[in-house]
């Protein structure tokens, strides 16, 4: 898969070939910007970041080793990715990869294919790395807006999860962030299993923050799935609470209106909505009949599910 449009590339390089090379990687997607200068360059990038940054260390001002140690030196631009082009050895300073902060390089001669390859694939995995979520590792928004839409418009068939538990910041609030960042690992690997369990490697997860998740899922598989989820979930989360609140079954927190009141053990509330025939043309109509179907099951006291069964009929 190329870059998506309007991406901004950057090239550090006085060698007029390979800066034509560079140019038609991706005429259609990549709007490249040329540096012939080292110092020159670092002052644009320091004020405007490229999405990649591509430098060759044959300038003639400055190695291209130093110019990337000064941009990465800066906490702020140490994940825009930076591809090194080299002469047709590899200096003995790259061996050490600990000490030079570049996410791949290229060995003269360079060849379209290999650059084209080698620099696409550097800019997703900077894409995938940035969306991640920190926690869970679990793919972010952009990945989960992609993924729904990249389905509807091929006009696949799906149903798309939304997972919300019920009472997390009450259990936050009194047992710390850390026994919650535990709950939210331990969702997380329910909701990837249990997806596992029934379809293999079809599904998808994401995690939107917080204690929000995504999944798709064939639609012949969303209610079992669901059942599955809630199953798995009602069963391991009561071992997560001391055992006078898991005999009491509630705890005693503070509301966000500042008021002292009992919170029953965590639930899980599941919205399904479906995408058939090509019903649905924008992520954005698939992800707020989720959300408010979510909203919907929210309403019982127990983890529960709901399905848009209109989509289904």
């Amino acid at each position: 898969m190329p870059p998506q449009r309007d991406q901004r590339f950057f090239l550090v390089s006085s060698d007029e070939s390979l800066q034509r090379l560079m140019f038609d990687l991706w005429p259609q997607t990549v709007s490249w910007q040329v540096f012939e200068r080292g110092r020159q360059a670092i002052e644009r990038i320091l004020h405007d970041p490229p999405d990649l940054l591509a430098v060759d260390n044959l300038l003639e001002d400055m190695e291209g080793f130093e110019l990337v140690r000064l941009v990465k030196a800066e906490n702020v631009y140490r994940q825009v990715p930076v591809v090194l082009c080299l002469g047709e050895r590899i200096p003995e300073t790259l061996f050490d990869f600990s000490n030079l902060d570049i996410d791949d390089f290229l060995l003269r001669p360079i060849y379209p294919e290999e650059a084209k390859a080698r620099l696409g694939l550097t800019w997703h995995r900077s894409t995938r790395a940035l969306d991640a979520n920190p926690l869970t590792k679990l793919p972010g928004n952009t990945s989960i807006i992609q993924r729904i839409q990249d389905l509807i418009d091929s006009e696949q068939d799906f149903a798309l999860g939304y997972f919300d538990l019920d009472h997390f910041k009450a259990f936050n609030d009194k047992y710390g962030f850390s026994r919650g960042d535990e709950v939210l690992m331990m969702t997380s690997r329910i909701i990837v299993n249990t997806l596992r369990t029934f379809i293999g490697l079809e599904g998808f997860v994401g995690h939107v923050g917080g204690d929000d998740f995504v999944f798709i899922l064939p639609p012949q598989q969303a209610e079992v799935a669901c059942q599955g989820m809630i199953n798995n979930f009602d069963a391991i989360i009561p071992h997560f609470y001391d055992p006078e609140d898991r005999n009491r079954g509630n705890i005693q927190s503070v509301d966000r209106q500042g008021r002292t009141r009992a919170f029953p053990l965590m639930a899980a509330s599941i919205g399904v909505a479906f995408n058939l025939h090509g019903s649905l043309k924008h992520y954005g109509q698939a992800s707020q009949t989720a959300m408010n179907l979510k909203k919907k099951a929210k309403e019982s006291e127990t983890s529960s599910y709901v399905l848009d069964r209109r989509s289904t009929s």
